[in-house]
């Protein structure tokens, strides 16, 4: 190969400066191999691929990353022994890098034994009610005689496995004494909130590869004592109602949408 020593690779520095190849395929067809004695028992193969000479590099480099360095004199080419030091300090890195990455992607959130139960209501004083069929909250302003349409939540904390760097509270909503809880998803561009029926023993522990994190809303404190509920696999998307209109679903939205009310008054119950 021009220009290009293998003991250059194997002095162990830590940088490969240049290497120029610029003549040796150029007589040499696709997929065609050469051959080359270095000595008794040790070969050399060329091939025109570029992939396998993407490997080797990747092989130079990972050798010169050893701890310590090798010593050519000492291999010992019948019992493979350069073959074992070089897979075993790949194969070590790989998974360290597996268990590392996997690590940092999967969230899980325990749930813990305190539930509290309200109601919520917008700052037009409208309150959250579910619709005849029961498949959608909608927010309505409620006359006398007509409190008890007011829906009551059940709101049930959770502990996140990694560190909540803006210490809020995250919180799943369901239905008092329904197995109706509120959801919220990305479906194209735009977060739709949802009630899903769910087991209550299969949202003790959630993760986030398994969807259920759907379910989880950061419970954020606001100005005047209220409150605003972010989801938790939608980031920056928030439930809310309408500004204007009666008898409007409860849907998600940007923060400070136009006619859009992200923050709620949360009423013990």
């Amino acid at each position: 190969m021009a220009d290009f020593d293998l003991s250059q690779a194997l002095d162990g520095t830590n940088e490969i400066t240049s290497i120029r190849c610029e003549t040796c395929y150029y007589d040499m067809k696709d997929g065609q191999k050469e051959m080359f004695r270095l000595e008794e028992g040790l070969d050399l193969v060329v091939s025109h691929n570029p992939k396998t000479l993407q490997r080797v590099a990747h092989l130079v480099l990972a050798v010169n990353r050893f701890k310590k360095p090798l010593n050519p004199s000492s291999w010992d080419v019948s019992s493979n022994e350069l073959c074992r030091t070089i897979m075993d300090a790949l194969v070590e890195e790989r998974i360290v890098e597996t268990i590392v990455n996997s690590t940092s992607q999967e969230k899980r959130f325990h749930r813990t034994t305190t539930t509290k139960e309200c109601t919520l209501s917008d700052t037009s004083q409208k309150a959250l009610i579910c619709s005849l069929q029961g498949s959608q909250l909608q927010a309505i302003t409620l006359k006398g005689g007509h409190c008890d349409r007011r829906v009551c939540f059940k709101v049930s904390a959770y502990i996140p496995n990694f560190k909540n760097k803006d210490e809020d509270l995250i919180v799943a909503l369901s239905i008092k004494n329904h197995s109706l809880h509120m959801a919220c998803s990305m479906v194209g561009d735009t977060a739709v909130l949802t009630l899903e029926e769910c087991k209550e023993d299969s949202m003790g522990n959630i993760t986030n590869d398994g969807n259920l994190d759907r379910f989880l809303f950061h419970k954020r404190a606001s100005d005047f004592s209220l409150t605003m509920f972010e989801s938790v696999q939608c980031p920056g998307w928030f439930i809310s109602t309408s500004s204007e209109d009666e008898n409007q679903p409860v849907e998600m939205c940007k923060l400070n949408t136009a006619f859009r009310l992200t923050r709620f008054k949360v009423n013990k119950k």
